[in-house]
């Protein structure tokens, strides 16, 4: 590399720290020397290697660069800056009330894909958007800055074996080993040997550089464009705090301004306005699409018995044949949740991502990021694995489509170890989240075909055993929506139920009506949102509301029901799962848990 261009890196390099230096220190707050020990990778990569358009953010042959260690994010707005896409100004609103710039990227700013922050998940969600640059056949590259201190999470290495496997060659992780966390030294220290074995073990191409030395990162970045057939991993001997005495290398800087900027601005050289000129990509051709055909939902028979998932299995199958969009990964359990229907039907468009349900909900949410409309299948019990995830694609304003098979006691005799007992309350709680649950196979067809267009994180709940069909097909049930099964001026009370228990409220409120007390019956089927108009009418008229809900008692129907109604002070009594399952048929389960037809009569008997 020509001297006059190594001058400009370190120049670039050294602007980089000053303003990382002051956006922190107008802030008060933030991580400037974890963005220090990074600059000269990033000042190599702006300049000589990444491909991006920022004046066009969504031009299909951008770079992806992905911040894992997001707690650097005043490099990544300097960087910014020295790009054009902000101004000075701007860098210096870090953290601000209103600010685009918050202290861990967002899409707010629109080069950031995803949300970062929470440690471990950078990688995972770069071998998304990695997998989706494979089904579109476009030469991209993603670029995906780590620290070691996240080596130390599980979900690295799930994606580092997923790469591995694939030989994901569009994909590079460039891991900024400055030897320190937040409290004192990370696990292997300086031993970028340990991290090279580790991630070789996995299939991964290995360079190991001086992080500060330009003509090393330049020849290790080219050299991870020139990779075929494998991921590259530059592990980056780096210096927290570099270039300034007062931090660099020290423990207890971690996380602070720094108590002297103005000196450390001096000793770095002095503020700085040199521009990046990023090159754009090339013209590229346009992303590949696959051919569709027409393809109805299933239908069935009311009376006949089926289990919701086989309907979301065979809906989602029709889909795909009808929408060139639609993908799927699924955990090792196919044959279970029924997304092998969907791999039948469109393999090229099916991932199997085995039973590494961290990396499942982050490769859904880069396959988003290029605009594909990922669902992601497991059993309801293992999404809880992966709820950091969840939680941070709802922060992305991610559109993914989880779906939860196996979910409550009803499953029966595999015991408590594998049913999905907690994850409405888990589904509800993120934000912009939609959380269906439909009881019979003809409404779960239509709420898969639903969530296609639905925004956000969706989360569809489907059942092990046989329910009867009630409803006709071609049936539209709507995001928000809920169905009156039973209702008469007379009604003394309203049970409300999802799922598996609407068949139980149904059997109970025709034994009821046999004994003279009518009763009324919702089937809830969108939890969130939640119709909460029928539930006010419901509790003007009757003025005793009933949840059923084969879930805990915390966070799920029940209490979605209370925070529709709370305010009008109606009788709401929850019927949930309140002790530890052990193994029984589904029938004596759901009597066991005092949530089956028998439990209902009674408590409505012993309340009027």
């Amino acid at each position: 590399m020509p001297e006059r261009d190594l001058q400009f890196l370190a120049e670039l390099a050294a602007q980089l720290r000053v303003d990382s230096v002051r956006a922190a220190a107008a802030a008060g707050s933030g991580h400037p020397t974890s963005s220090m020990s990074a600059a000269d990778l990033m000042a190599v990569l702006f300049s000589c290697h990444l491909r991006y358009d920022f004046t066009h953010p969504h031009n299909p042959g951008n770079d992806h660069l992905i911040f894992s260690k997001g707690h650097a994010s005043p490099l990544l707005y300097a960087l910014y800056k020295a790009a054009g896409a902000i101004d000075d100004d701007e860098l210096l609103t870090f953290r601000k009330r209103g600010s685009r710039l918050e202290g861990h990227p967002t899409p707010r700013l629109p080069w950031v894909d995803v949300a970062t922050g929470s440690l471990g998940q950078g990688l995972p969600v770069g071998v998304g958007v990695a997998m989706a640059g494979r089904l579109e056949r476009l030469p991209y590259h993603v670029w995906v800055l780590c620290g070691d201190s996240e080596l130390a999470e599980g979900s690295i290495w799930e994606a580092a074996e997923h790469a591995g496997t694939e030989g994901l060659a569009n994909l590079t992780v460039i891991v900024d080993v400055n030897r320190l966390g937040q409290r004192g030294p990370t696990r292997h220290g300086w031993d970028t040997g340990a991290y090279a074995r580790r991630f070789g073990a996995f299939g991964w191409h290995t360079i190991e550089i001086d992080g500060h030395d330009p003509g090393q990162i330049d020849y290790a970045l080219g050299d991870a464009c020139n990779t075929r057939r494998r991921p590259t991993v530059i592990l980056a001997k780096t210096r927290k705090g570099e270039g300034v005495v007062e931090v660099e290398n020290r423990e207890g800087a971690h996380g602070k301004a720094l108590k002297d900027p103005e000196r450390a601005v001096e000793e770095l050289g002095g503020v700085r306005s040199l521009h990046v000129e990023v090159r754009r990509p090339e013209d590229v051709p346009e992303p590949h699409r696959f051919e569709t055909r027409m393809s109805a939902p299933p239908e069935y028979r009311v009376g006949d018995k089926v289990a919701t998932r086989e309907a979301f299995g065979a809906a989602l199958a029709a889909l795909g044949e009808a929408r060139g969009d639609v993908v799927v990964l699924d955990g090792e359990v196919a044959d279970s949740t029924k997304t092998e229907a969907f791999a039948d039907a469109c393999p090229e468009r099916f991932f199997e991502m085995y039973i590494a349900e961290q990396q499942l909900v982050a490769a859904a949410v880069g396959l988003q990021v290029r605009g594909w409309k990922p669902y992601a299948a497991t059993f309801a019990a293992f999404l809880t694995r992966a709820y950091d995830f969840i939680r941070m694609a709802g922060v992305s304003k991610a559109s993914i489509r989880l779906v939860g098979s196996h979910a409550g006691v009803s499953i029966g005799e595999d015991g408590p170890s594998q049913m999905g007992l907690e994850d409405l309350a888990m589904m509800r709680a993120v934000y912009g989240s939609t959380v269906l649950y439909p009881c019979d196979a003809n409404q779960a067809a239509a709420l898969t075909t639903e969530m296609a267009d639905v925004s956000g994180v969706s989360y569809l709940r489907t059942t092990r055993g046989g329910t009867p069909v009630i409803y006709q097909p071609g049936e539209r049930f709507p995001v928000g929506g809920s169905r009156v099964l039973r209702r008469s001026p007379e009604d003394r009370a309203t049970i409300v139920a999802a799922g598996v228990t609407v068949h139980e409220a149904l059997a109970a409120a025709d034994d009821l009506a046999a004994s003279g007390v009518p009763v009324g019956v919702i089937d809830m089927y969108s939890i969130k949102p939640i119709d909460a108009a029928a539930l006010v009418e419901a509790a003007t008229t009757t003025g005793t509301l009933i949840t059923v809900e084969d879930h805990r008692a915390e966070g799920g129907l029940g209490d979605a029901v209370l925070d529709a109604v709370g305010e009008l002070g109606p009788r709401v009594v929850k019927l949930a799962v309140l002790g530890l399952p052990a193994s029984a048929t589904p029938e004596e389960q759901l009597a066991d848990a005092r949530i089956d037809r028998h439990a209902i009569a009674d408590t409505v008997k012993r309340l009027l």
